[in-house]
């Protein structure tokens, strides 16, 4: 037996990362399941829906560990996710025979006191990704290893790679919620100058993003103008765009949807563009993008370098140095990538559509290795160990 203590959903990256990881492992082991909100509208799938509720720990168990601040021992090994880079578990007052956080973060100045809270509350933290590994290890925590998040391969999958709709366009699709760590100001930058240039170019974005201190971080951008109003998610990025100069009838902006529908936008672009200031996990949007057998230009740092090579991708290679703040305080130093250089890549993209599709191909090949099994598996070898 396994405890969970993990989000599940279908529209954001813990919820999905949640629900894979309970499906997988409960095929090697019982699991048990507790998470704050669970219905039908946030697992958006009647079968994974049935699946994980059979899952459930049972209501009066998980009140008592969820809702209570009394302390829950166990004789049982327990997988909890990691509040941002806290280094404080869900539920800092349950702890089973074995103790492994999940933590992805991207704000890599920590105190002194988080560092502690690793040390207290796990006996091993595993990272999203190799680079959060190396924070934690230079900070100390070097009971720390790295799993990484799969991909469905029943659903993204690079057997049908070729575009349905939009065959005389050159589609650039861009994903990931709206903010300045995501880079979608580079995006709109580097979009434009090819805009400008090529009648045939067009974006489709994917960029909901609930959060508004969030999306407002985009503030420190170099590249744009950010002047937001209020309004509907169409007519703030509509607003968005029109103010950087791009050509809205020649965009499409999408509403949230659930990952699972997400294979047919991919497949009807012909390029991704990533240029990330920092992924603390391996960018699952990238890695499903990838998965479809489509290509990517993205930035090589952060999480991104665990998934990008030299054959499956155009890499976006020189960096400079940029600071993060939060409140007035520094907390995060990420690389910016150079924006000649992501012009240069995504202009070569559009003269070399065929060399694209080798590219592709081979993303596709190698992100079909990458899947939810094999997370499964690392967490629980991890979990198993006396």
């Amino acid at each position: 037996m396994i405890y969970v203590v993990m989000p599940v959903g279908s529209y954001h990256g813990w919820g999905i990362c949640g629900k894979y990881t309970v499906k997988e492992l409960s095929r090697i082991t019982d699991v048990k399941l507790l998470t704050d909100d669970f219905d039908f509208e946030i697992i958006g799938d009647e079968y994974d829906y049935r699946l994980l509720k059979s899952k459930l720990a049972p209501e009066d168990e998980s009140t008592a560990i969820m809702k209570n601040d009394i302390q829950k021992n166990i004789d049982y090994p327990v997988l909890q996710g990691i509040l941002g880079n806290t280094m404080q578990p869900r539920c800092p007052n349950f702890k089973g025979s074995i103790n492994v956080g999940y933590v992805f973060f991207e704000d890599n100045i920590l105190p002194e006191s988080y560092i502690e809270n690793g040390k207290q509350f796990f006996d091993t933290i595993v990272a999203g990704s190799s680079w959060c590994e190396e924070v934690l290890r230079n900070y100390g925590l070097k009971n720390t290893k790295t799993v990484i998040q799969g991909i469905d391969t029943t659903i993204f999958n690079p057997f049908f790679p070729e575009k349905e709709y939009f065959s005389d366009k050159f589609v650039i699709y861009s994903g990931g919620k709206f903010e300045f760590r995501k880079g979608q100001d580079l995006v709109i930058r580097a979009y434009k100058v090819l805009q400008d240039k090529y009648k045939d170019v067009m974006l489709v974005n994917n960029w909901y993003n609930q959060w508004e201190f969030s999306f407002n971080t985009m503030a420190a951008s170099p590249y744009i103008n950010f002047a937001p109003a209020p309004g509907n998610y169409l007519d703030v990025t509509n607003k968005l765009l029109n103010d950087n100069g791009i050509d809205t009838d020649r965009v499409i902006t999408l509403p949230p949807y659930p990952n699972i529908m997400m294979p047919r936008i991919y497949r009807n672009s012909d390029l991704g563009l990533f240029p990330n200031r920092c992924e603390g996990g391996t960018n699952l949007v990238l890695m499903e993008y990838m998965a479809c057998g489509k290509p990517v230009i993205a930035s090589c740092n952060s999480g991104h370098k665990d998934i990008l090579s030299d054959l499956n991708s155009i890499k976006i290679s020189n960096m400079h140095p940029v600071t993060f703040s939060n409140n007035n305080e520094v907390a995060a130093l990420w690389d910016e990538p150079d924006m000649d250089e992501t012009i240069e890549r995504l202009e070569w993209a559009y003269h070399n559509r065929d060399a694209l599709k080798k590219i592709g191909k081979k993303a596709g090949e190698d992100l079909s290795k990458l899947t939810w099994e094999m997370t499964a598996r690392g967490f629980y070898d991890i979990l198993r160990q006396k």
